[in-house]
């Protein structure tokens, strides 16, 4: 065997062990477990991700009944099921609430002048879950040929209850203190019903139709990592952010 031979197979064989010790540390499986792991952020800046997954059998939707209103049930496509309680068909959760609750980082951050809107359309509320800072604008727009009502019911403050009729312009509001969650629903159509997560600073997300969720460019620090979900109640964790990573942080819910 010639010098330059022995030398590519004692490469070779380097290689093949390091890819097995890789393999063996790296390939474990993650299914069902609430580990948080950490790497390198694509952006630079640090940041939260993860997906929200349910185990066990999950609830029976039953249609609502729109009746009430021929003009709302006429815009459905199909069977109206309600989004409390939905699981998508691969096991993950949407519509849960995701929010730094407490930590050590600087989490202040100036109120964004910027509404958030509530959209009435298909006589439902668009989005069904969402957050907001407090006193940030609240909008909410009908684009329904009904009357709409939103009643908007915090435990501190006044209720806020105002009618919409087709075609109105956007009416608007602020909530002035926190809390999770605010229930909104529908005087006119007891059907409708949203959540809103009031909030002290912006480091918050809803998990979407695939499950997941991402929380951009967090301070570092250590924090606990609270979830709120409608059907399956709440949790929480400790997760360490630091500069210039990626924090993955799964939950995963059970039958009540």
């Amino acid at each position: 065997m010639t010098k330059f031979q022995t030398t590519c197979l004692g490469a070779a064989v380097v290689l093949s062990l390091a890819t097995s010790l890789n393999v063996m540390f790296n390939g474990r499986a993650h299914a069902d477990t609430l580990a948080a792991q950490s790497g390198p952020a694509a952006s630079g800046s640090p940041t939260i991700v993860g997906k929200i997954y349910f185990r066990g059998q999950a609830p029976r939707l039953r249609p609502l009944v729109m009746s009430k209103d021929p003009v709302c049930e006429s815009e459905q496509s199909g069977p109206a099921l309600p989004e409390d309680g939905r699981v998508n068909p691969d096991g993950t959760l949407p519509n849960a609430f995701l929010y730094i609750s407490k930590g050590t980082g600087n989490l202040s951050a100036p109120v964004p002048s910027q509404p958030i809107t509530i959209t009435q359309k298909e006589c439902r509320y668009e989005p069904h879950v969402l957050g907001i800072m407090v006193g940030q604008p609240l909008r909410v727009v009908t684009l329904d040929p009904t009357t709409h009502n939103i009643h908007i019911v915090p435990k501190s403050g006044h209720d806020w209850d105002v009618s919409q009729q087709p075609g109105s312009d956007p009416v608007n509001t602020k909530l002035t203190h926190p809390e999770i969650m605010v229930p909104v629903h529908c005087n006119i159509h007891p059907w409708m019903a949203a959540h809103i997560g009031v909030v002290t600073n912006p480091y918050y997300a809803v998990s979407g139709d695939n499950g997941a969720f991402e929380i951009k460019s967090v301070p570092p620090g250590s924090y606990t990592l609270s979830i709120w979900t409608a059907t399956f109640g709440t949790q929480e964790r400790q997760i360490m952010v630091r500069s210039g990573e990626t924090v993955t942080a799964d939950f995963t819910f059970t039958t009540q």
